[in-house]
């Protein structure tokens, strides 16, 4: 009988995403687009109990200032937020806090959004093997409008104490 390798935690997310790896003042271009589908317009929304009619009412919408339905607030949040994670979240050990949330243009069913990122801070924390780094996340559409911003601070693993994992 042969042994099973040993299954290392750090390959299983990115060498470049550690605490160590933030400084304030980067800037990131995250590498994907996500186009909103009634699949996270509708489903998501429903999951969350969100029973405002301008998502489900396209006979009610069409009359107002919009002309068709909107995509909830929360499902922007979560795409852009979601769009950046591959860069500032694969190495999160818990999610500490989001602020200063603003949508300041609605999504609508079939926009493309595209995330990016600014680091506002890295400092330690109250543990040695993880440190807290502020990011301030904006979204935008295929039209190049800002959909989302938002601050999110977020506890990282230091490779130092992870990264042979």
């Amino acid at each position: 009988m042969t042994a099973t390798p040993k299954l290392r935690l750090s390959r299983l997310t990115g060498a470049d995403n550690y605490f160590e790896d933030f400084a304030a003042g980067q800037v990131f271009e995250h590498a994907r687009g996500k186009t909103v589908t009634d699949l996270e317009a509708v489903l998501i929304t429903n999951l969350v109990l969100n029973t405002a009619q301008g998502h489900f009412n396209e006979h009610a919408m069409a009359g107002s200032e919009f002309g068709r339905r909107i995509t909830f607030g929360g499902v922007t949040a979560s795409l852009v937020i979601g769009l950046a994670s591959q860069d500032t979240g694969e190495n999160a050990l818990q999610e500490l806090g989001l602020s200063g949330v603003r949508l300041p243009r609605p999504v609508f069913h079939g926009d493309t959004l595209y995330a990016f990122t600014e680091v506002l801070e890295a400092k330690d924390s109250d543990r040695p093997d993880a440190g807290e780094v502020r990011f301030r996340h904006w979204g935008v559409n295929q039209r190049d409008e800002i959909v989302f911003e938002g601050q999110r601070t977020v506890l990282l693993k230091r490779r130092s104490h992870w990264g042979d994992r």
